[in-house]
């Protein structure tokens, strides 16, 4: 997801970067860690969580077209990420 939403280290990344794509795997991500937060504790949770709202933010940063707070890819699952 990180690298759909451009934030490869690399350079030659940039033609790897297709938003449409970012926002399923983010959506997705986002999913997972919500249902996983029961299993392990907060302790492991939190990071996952940390992760996936810093590529929730950088798919805003990169997004042309700005989603309504709480519309954004993983939201659903996240709530509004600002």
């Amino acid at each position: 997801a990180a690298v759909k939403t451009g934030l490869a280290d690399d350079p030659a990344a940039s033609d790897l970067k297709d938003l449409d794509e970012a926002r399923k795997l983010i959506t997705a991500l986002a999913g997972l860690v919500t249902a996983a937060a029961p299993e392990v504790s907060s302790t492991h949770a939190a990071p996952l969580r940390d992760g996936l709202r810093s590529v929730q933010l950088a798919f805003r940063e990169a997004s042309a077209v700005p989603d309504a707070p709480g519309q954004g890819p993983g939201e659903k699952w996240t709530g509004p990420v600002s």
